[in-house]
C-alpha cells in the first residue's frame, strides 16, 4: 500500500462529505457537526480541491450531488464503518452484558432521548437493566462513589480530571403555555409574563441557576408576583398548563416530544438573542475500561446527535409558529 498521498489527508473530510451527502445542505450539516455555516463551507471547498470536483450543485430542491460525488457516495459508508470498526478494539457483545446501569437526566431530556435508546437497548442488549433517576443532587459526587454509571446534565465550565465528558450541544429556553393563553397575542416580556402564574418543572439547582443567570430578568423568575406551582412530573404539568393560565419557562427541548405537548405553544423567553442552555454526558474515569459502559456511552450519544438535526427543525418550526401569533 502506498501511503505517501493518504497521509496527506484529513481523514475528517471524508466524515463532512458523508454527512453532506446526508443532509444536501451546508446549513444543516453544519448543524450535525456542531460547527458554523462558514466553517461547513470552508470544509466543502476543501472537499472539492481534494477530488477536483464540485461535488454539489445548487437547486430548486437544494444541493445536488454530481456523478463523482454519488461515485464517492457508493463507497464511503462502508469505508467510514470499516475505519469505525478498526478503531473500536476488541469485539462487544452487548448481548451478553447483564447488571445495572444507573443514568441521571432531567425529565424533559429523558422524554425526548429514553424511548429511542430503550427500544435499541432492549434488542441489542436484552438483559442489561436501565435504572433512570430524575431527582438528584451533587451527581459528580454520586459518581465518583459509584451510586451512578451516568449522567446528563448542564454543561459546566470545568471538570476534574477524573471524569469523562461529551459536549451534547443546546437546546434554547422557550415560554409553555396553552395554544389559546392571551400571551399567544401578546408580546412577550418579563412585564407581561408577571400577569400570569407561574409552574416549575423540577431541575436540578445548577440548571436553575443557569437559568436564572442567563435570563436577564428584570422581574426574576425566583421572585415571580403571582402564585407558583412546583412539580417534578412532566405528564402532569402539562395537563396543567393545557387547562389553565400558568406559563412554564423550560428549554426547548420538551417540545420535539409532540404527543406530551399537544395542545402547547413554545414562546421565546425574554432574555438575550440566542441564548441555549447546553448540556453534556458524564461518566467518571472508573468505568473507562469496562466494555459494557464503553458501549452505552456511544449509544448515548449516537443517539443524541441523531434526535438534534430532526429535534432542532422542530423547535425552530414551533418556536417560529408561537412568536408569529404575538404580533
Amino acid at each position: 500500500m502506498d501511503t505517501r498521498e493518504l497521509h496527506k489527508v484529513d481523514l475528517n473530510l471524508l466524515i463532512s462529505l458523508q454527512v453532506l451527502l446526508d443532509e444536501r445542505s451546508v446549513s444543516r450539516a453544519a448543524e450535525r457537526l456542531f460547527i458554523t455555516q462558514p466553517a461547513m463551507s470552508k470544509t466543502l471547498t476543501r472537499l472539492r480541491a481534494l477530488f477536483d470536483d464540485p461535488l454539489f450543485t445548487r437547486s430548486s430542491h437544494g444541493m445536488q450531488p454530481t456523478p463523482r460525488a454519488a461515485e464517492l457516495a457508493a463507497g464511503l459508508h462502508d469505508i467510514l464503518g470499516n475505519i469505525t470498526h478498526l478503531l473500536a478494539g476488541p469485539r462487544v457483545e452487548p448481548e451478553s452484558f447483564r447488571g445495572e446501569v444507573v443514568l441521571a437526566l432531567s425529565e424533559y431530556i429523558g422524554v425526548a432521548l429514553l424511548p429511542r435508546l430503550i427500544a435499541q437497548l432492549s434488542t441489542q442488549a436484552p438483559r442489561l437493566c436501565v435504572r433512570v433517576i430524575t431527582r438528584i443532587e451533587n451527581q459528580l459526587d454520586e459518581l465518583a462513589q459509584g451510586n451512578l454509571d451516568f449522567i446528563i446534565h448542564v454543561r459546566q465550565a470545568q471538570y476534574p480530571e477524573d471524569y469523562r465528558v461529551e459536549h451534547l450541544g443546546g437546546s434554547p429556553l422557550a415560554v409553555l403555555v396553552r395554544n389559546e393563553h392571551a400571551l399567544t397575542r401578546e408580546e412577550i416580556t418579563w412585564e407581561h409574563l408577571s400577569r400570569y402564574p407561574l409552574l416549575k418543572l423540577y431541575a436540578s439547582s445548577q440548571e436553575q441557576q443557569e437559568v436564572q443567570r442567563n435570563a436577564s430578568a428584570t422581574v426574576p423568575i425566583t421572585d415571580h408576583p403571582l402564585g407558583t406551582l412546583e412539580i417534578s412530573h412532566l405528564l402532569t404539568a402539562m395537563e396543567v398548563l393545557r387547562q389553565t393560565d400558568y406559563f412554564m419557562p423550560t428549554p426547548a427541548f420538551l417540545l420535539q416530544q409532540e404527543n406530551a405537548t399537544t395542545g402547547i405553544t413554545g414562546l421565546p423567553l425574554p432574555g438575550p438573542d440566542g441564548f441555549s442552555i447546553n448540556y453534556a454526558l458524564v461518566a467518571h474515569r472508573r468505568t473507562a475500561n469496562s466494555p459494557m459502559h464503553s458501549w452505552l456511552w456511544d449509544q448515548i450519544t449516537y443517539n443524541i446527535r441523531e434526535l438534534r438535526t430532526p429535534v432542532q427543525r422542530k423547535l425552530r418550526q414551533r418556536m417560529t409558529a408561537g412568536s408569529v401569533a404575538t404580533r
